[in-house]
């Protein structure tokens, strides 16, 4: 039977430019590598599992005019790097072979002290009328996508359509899935991108394997 890959595009793209900083807004290379990883994992040295399917979870990027918090000047966020760089990778995504793209909605996207400021001011260190614009960045909250892949994996294993799911995915948010997906009988495998994960989580899934590899440097 077929297996289906399933990818936490935030996590992917934040552990992405991580190891690969060179390609960090390089759409049509990151979704290449998406698909490149996920290819990488059906092939193991006992068995090669046909593709069911390879689904990208992500969120539209902030595409909305706001006003700074200390100078109060105006930026389209439509504009943006970060905003032009997400659309086009979708749009890459969306030409892919056998990739289902699923795209949560904005919940929040206000303004918010960096880290570290906030005990700057405690500690006295920095004064309220100090602050500028530096000193804030943007807080954007994803509303949708975590349900979509608990959705589709709790569907994907009581439909019997697959009997492997692979997820790139770094937080235990998708435990209550996993378990389920387990006790239908199907091989439950975590690629967290070479990031170390929390020992108790082992006892939720099948195998753990990262096939992001380092490039020589």
């Amino acid at each position: 039977m077929p297996a289906a890959v399933l990818i936490d595009g935030a996590y992917f793209i934040k552990r992405f430019r991580s190891v690969y900083p060179e390609n960090a807004y390089n759409a049509a290379r990151m979704a290449d590598m998406a698909c490149r990883f996920a290819l990488i994992h059906l092939d193991e040295k006992t068995v090669k599992h046909p593709l069911y399917r390879i689904f990208f979870y992500d969120c539209p990027p902030v595409d909305k005019k706001m006003h700074f918090p200390v100078s109060k000047r105006c930026m389209d966020f439509s504009k943006s790097p970060e905003a032009i760089f997400r659309n086009e990778l979708h749009e890459c995504l969306k030409k892919k072979r056998k990739l289902a793209l699923r795209l949560g909605k904005l919940q929040h996207a206000n303004w918010r002290l960096k880290h570290g400021v906030i005990e700057q001011i405690t500690k006295k260190q920095l004064d309220l009328d100090q602050l500028t614009d530096d000193h804030y960045e943007l807080d954007v909250r994803q509303k949708g996508v975590d349900m979509r892949i608990g959705l589709d994996i709790a569907s994907l294993a009581l439909k019997k359509q697959v009997n492997k799911i692979i997820l790139m995915a770094g937080d235990a948010d998708f435990v209550p899935a996993a378990k389920l997906a387990r006790r239908e009988g199907i091989d439950f495998i975590l690629d967290p991108l070479r990031q170390a994960i929390p020992p108790d989580l082992n006892e939720h899934i099948d195998g753990l394997r990262s096939v992001m590899k380092k490039p020589n440097r």
